[in-house]
């Protein structure tokens, strides 16, 4: 039985013993006899040999184990500190080698030295090798569910903070920035590595895990008052207008500038006071929505042949730049500078403070994703012995069923560093034990297992139960409440099925779908439900004896059947525009569909 051989996915032969074959291409390649870029493997499910030299691929260094014990050596780490021996030395002698994820498939690789056996064939060089950069960001991961780290990991990317030093000369399309960054007391080594105080995205808060008031229920988080007024979860929003006078054939060209009255389309005087003379809004003016920000004028659409005489064609047409639905701001930058073709191009960034409010998301770096529930005074919080009232009060209910215990150690942890003015280490296998963290929270006069004693903030009574209350990095998320809130009455429909059309900011409509329904008629809210489904509600009229599509002529309002002529029964029927359509469709595909009536009654 001959195993075929594949040089990146091309057929190149066939061998007798694939597994004896291997194992002398892999101990070639650690000679330094084959390319160390080269990988190989075998697929036993196929019995094929797939060798691989592709670029793109995405290989790993591990350590090399002969017969249970690691080639890397004490001797070998003296040398890489004194600088005696590099990193490609160590490829070049087998001790290290990468491997791309066909040929990881063959291997049995130990996470620590201490598991390793005779059958191992690899060692990580350290256990957090396993982690990405982002979820290597994540302290004492390694106490935390799998699932939960990776949307810790997605939770931190969505995380406000300073994206970039030079933000404020840039025009990018939906930003946000902290306004107060904080590096986190609780950090791991990849902190360091990847200068994460250059960009810090979230705040060291005071949180209590308890349930208060019923406005944390859930995943609802209640944030203390005086925290927002001192600045906790503050962000810029900022987004970016622009207009350019564009030409068109003929020699026309849009203009930049105050619309003259005469123009097609002409806005309201109140509509064009926050402009210059040059047609563009001054920096720092306070604009809301359907505010022009930009004046501009284009050449009318259409040019025939006889209206160039006419007045109706050579007047312009209106075509100014408004502030979009649902935003508002200050005018924070105005750029006017040249497009590629050399039009003049006008550019306005639009800054927006936010304040947190209900509905806006925040997350620790685990996965406790949550929204805003309530802003409560800070003198209805309940508070500690010590006089502590906590910013955030988190729900306890969302700890054992995610298995979240990084969260929890985290707590005190921050709680530790707090006390001791130092950043606590909680790199994921290699942090400071919990058991060290108790003792040192124990010597700095509090209790070790991270609870206190804490009193009502609007009876004063002391609480019958121990709160856990401790120190955290809390993230505020690129989800609020003010980009996403939409509502509409009637407004723009499509043209083809006359159905509102989709999108918040297009001033689309709200689709009701099948559960909502559901609810509405559990409700027995019939008429609301009615409402609801005749967003395309039109009225055709049926032949009540062949069941085809009748003619209603609404002059002489007067009905007649194109089969059964004039004094045929017809009826008028409330449909949706989208079914007449459908019927529309199949007559065009000579299908003639009938609709049979029956009586209400």
């Amino acid at each position: 039985m001959t195993t075929n051989v594949f040089l990146d996915e091309k057929f190149i032969g066939t061998i007798d013993n694939p597994k004896e074959f291997l194992r002398s291409f892999i101990e070639e390649r650690r000679k330094q006899k084959i390319s160390t870029i080269v990988n190989a493997s075998y697929d036993s499910e196929f019995d094929e040999i797939n060798i691989h030299t592709a670029t793109g691929r995405v290989r790993r260094p591990l350590i090399v184990i002969e017969n249970g014990k690691p080639l890397l050596t004490e001797d070998h780490i003296k040398k890489l500190q004194s600088k005696d021996l590099r990193w490609q030395d160590l490829i070049e002698q087998g001790v290290i080698e990468y491997l791309d994820a066909n040929e990881e498939e063959n291997t049995l690789i130990a996470l620590t030295e201490r598991d390793l056996t005779k059958e191992h064939t690899h060692l990580e060089i350290d256990p957090i090798a396993i982690l990405g950069l982002t979820t290597s960001l994540v302290p004492y991961a390694n106490f935390g569910q799998s699932s939960r780290l990776n949307r810790g990991s997605k939770t931190q990317k969505q995380a406000l903070g300073l994206y970039a030093s030079n933000y404020l000369l840039r025009m990018d399309t939906d930003i946000s920035i902290l306004q107060y960054p904080q590096r986190p007391i609780v950090k791991t080594f990849m902190h360091e590595l990847s200068k994460y105080d250059k960009h810090p995205c979230g705040q060291n808060i005071t949180i209590a895990l308890l349930s208060y008031d019923g406005y944390n229920i859930e995943d609802g988080l209640i944030v203390n008052e005086g925290s927002v007024q001192r600045g906790f979860g503050r962000s810029f929003y900022f987004r970016p207008y622009n207009a350019d006078e564009l030409r068109y054939q003929g020699g026309l060209i849009d203009e930049i500038g105050i619309p003259d009255k005469e123009v097609k389309a002409y806005r309201s005087e109140e509509d064009y006071k926050f402009l210059d003379d040059d047609g563009i809004v001054f920096p720092e003016a306070r604009l809301k929505e359907d505010n022009v920000i930009i004046g501009k004028t284009s050449p009318p659409r259409f040019l025939g042949e006889m209206e160039e005489f006419s007045i109706a064609a050579n007047t312009r047409r209106e075509s100014s730049v408004t502030i979009k639905h649902g935003e508002c701001g200050v005018v924070d930058m105005v750029i006017i500078t040249e497009n590629g073709e050399g039009n003049k191009l006008i550019q306005i960034r639009l800054r927006d403070m936010r304040i947190p409010e209900p509905g806006d998301k925040f997350a620790s770096r685990y996965g406790q994703k949550g929204v805003i529930g309530r802003i409560m005074p800070q003198a209805d919080l309940p508070f500690t012995a010590s006089g502590i009232v906590p910013d955030l009060i988190f729900s306890p209910h969302s700890i054992p069923s995610r298995m979240t215990v990084s969260h929890l150690i985290e707590v005190i942890g921050g709680k530790v560093g707090a006390l001791g003015g130092r950043y606590i280490d909680g790199t994921t296998f290699s942090a400071e034990a919990e058991k060290d963290l108790r003792l040192e929270l124990l010597s700095l006069g509090f209790r070790e297992n991270g609870t206190e004693r804490m009193y009502n903030g609007i009876t004063g009574e002391e609480m019958p139960a121990m709160i856990y209350i401790g120190n955290m990095y809390y993230l505020k998320l690129k989800h609020m409440v003010a980009n996403k809130m939409h509502a509409r009455a009637s407004g723009k429909i499509q043209l083809l099925t006359r159905q509102p059309i989709e999108g918040r900011s297009s001033g689309g409509g709200l689709r009701l779908g099948e559960m909502e329904k559901d609810c509405l008629v559990a409700h027995g809210a019939s008429l609301l439900l009615k409402e609801r489904f005749d967003s395309d509600k039109t009225i055709i009229h049926i032949c009540e004896n062949c069941g085809t599509v009748a003619i209603f002529d609404w002059i002489k309002k007067r009905a007649s059947c194109p089969k059964c002529g004039v004094n045929a029964e017809v009826n008028a029927v409330e449909m949706s525009y989208a079914f007449k359509l459908l019927l529309d469709e199949l007559r065009s595909l000579n299908i003639y569909p009938k609709l049979n009536l029956k009586s209400k009654y």
